[in-house]
């Protein structure tokens, strides 16, 4: 176990964590890594070449927007949301970039920016590389990032190295399922104190708790501001943004005496933070943008749903949901251009159903059961975003994958923990269907309903 709650759940900016988040990270881990080597003020232009995904829905994901801040310096942690459209006509006003905020150059966008729609390269479908060029068209400093999902993102020099060389031990290691109980039976300790001891390797208790509320914090924003914007979502479908009235029927039908709708209470809060992502809003990668949705809309609906919910059931919430991610993340991949929806919304859902269940009582084999239910009725959901935004059917998809959650946990609750099919043979289902699923399903917007609505990809 190589990966914190202070990793899988990253502050940034939508519409996409592979796409948007991680490019951004990138492009600024090349400045800074130009600096180091003494060549960021020598260099004249700068070329960045976009692979793969990255190249095929990049523009609809806001990639260009991404490797561009980056290379001025900004982090998707901390860049004002607000501020990006206007920032971007900066710098095509005047045709020109400031590497790491402080060294200017020349950008010609045809040139400089160069989308390989036709070509990967071979390590993940979304890959980029970045140049530095002195005046006389020397090649200065040229770097190779790929982003592996979630705002993870890899340099060639780090493939295939172990994150563990650099980080101290913890405790409770695991990578499988099966690992992670055996550990909750030897110590009689939940899936959520596993994962607090071994957060503890890496940080303090209180360091960890502020961590979780603060994520929580971000995600309530996400859902307050998501619930009173109106308008059209950009990128030239055309698609309204329906939270704010959806918010407002439930009110309405409240306040004339009728029951509480929980579930499309739990739709409300899905659709608020999808479209906010899709706007380009500040949301928690939890674990991606494009399933952002579906762990606030859950956590959001146990604490007003579940009399006596506070901060320590969020901690629980949140790293319980944290331990399910690393298991897809160590044993497939949370990409959806590896993995297709399923490791995007597929994950959201198991993580979220696991939280639930964690809770709302659950053992730790009631959790692994609600997990398992989450992501095998999950398996094979494609990636075919609409034009290339995350909109359609990206936004709905968070809504159902919310509700097929808490369904999950409802009926794992039901049982005593006992099943035929194992996380870990799920986990290993999803991997397997993923490398089978044809390319044109796996976030390319070349096929299912990117072609049937006959959208080109942006």
């Amino acid at each position: 176990m190589n990966v914190s709650i202070f990793e899988l759940f990253k502050i940034g900016v939508g519409p996409s964590s592979s796409h948007t988040v991680g490019p951004m990270r990138a492009g600024r881990a090349f400045v800074l890594a130009a600096a180091e080597a003494g060549m960021l003020t020598q260099a004249h232009r700068i070329q960045i070449d976009l692979y793969g995904s990255l190249a095929l829905t990049g523009k609809g994901h806001g990639t260009d927007l991404a490797v561009l801040l980056g290379v001025q310096g900004e982090a998707p942690d901390q860049i004002d949301p607000d501020r990006i459209p206007q920032m971007m006509a900066e710098i095509r006003r005047h045709h020109q970039l400031y590497l790491g905020g402080a060294h200017r150059i020349g950008f010609n966008e045809p040139q400089d920016l160069v989308f390989h729609y036709l070509e990967t390269l071979p390590y993940h479908p979304n890959g980029m590389r970045f140049s530095l060029w002195d005046a006389n068209k020397k090649n200065l400093f040229t770097e190779t990032y790929y982003s592996i999902g979630g705002g993870f993102i890899v340099n060639e020099k780090e493939i295939g190295k172990s994150r563990a060389e650099t980080k101290a031990p913890v405790p409770y290691p695991f990578s499988t399922g099966k690992e992670l109980l055996d550990h909750c039976k030897k110590t009689g300790l939940s899936i959520a104190q596993i994962m607090l001891e071994n957060e503890k390797a890496w940080h303090t208790e209180a360091e960890v708790k502020a961590w979780a509320l603060k994520i929580w914090s971000v995600m309530q924003a996400c859902i307050e501001r998501g619930c009173t914007e109106a308008g059209i979502l950009p990128g030239g479908l055309k698609v309204k943004r329906r939270a704010h009235i959806v918010k407002e029927k439930l009110l309405e039908q409240e306040k004339a005496g009728l029951a509480r709708d929980e579930m499309n209470w739990i739709n409300l809060y899905a659709l608020a933070v999808n479209e906010e992502n899709a706007a380009g809003g500040r949301v928690v990668t939890a674990p991606t943008n494009g399933a952002a949705g579906i762990i606030p809309a859950v956590l959001n609906y146990y604490l007003h749903f579940t009399p006596n919910g506070g901060d320590a059931e969020i901690l629980t919430f949140l790293l319980t949901a944290t331990a399910i991610g690393i298991l897809f993340k160590e044993g497939a991949s949370i990409s959806a251009a590896e993995m297709g929806c399923q490791g995007e919304v597929g994950v959201a859902c198991s993580m979220a159903a696991a939280a639930l269940t964690a809770v709302w009582g659950g053992t730790p084999w009631q959790v692994e059961n609600a997990a398992e239910m989450g992501i095998e009725h999950n398996l094979g959901l494609t990636c075919d975003p609409v034009g290339g935004l995350v909109q359609i059917p990206c936004i709905e998809r968070n809504t159902m994958g919310s509700v097929q959650a808490v369904n999950c946990a409802k009926l794992a609750l039901m049982g005593d923990g006992t099943h035929v099919v194992s996380l870990d043979d799920a986990i290993k289902a999803m991997k397997q269907t993923g490398h089978d699923m044809k390319d044109q399903y796996k976030e390319t917007s070349k096929g299912g309903l990117a072609i049937a609505v006959n959208q080109p990809a942006c």
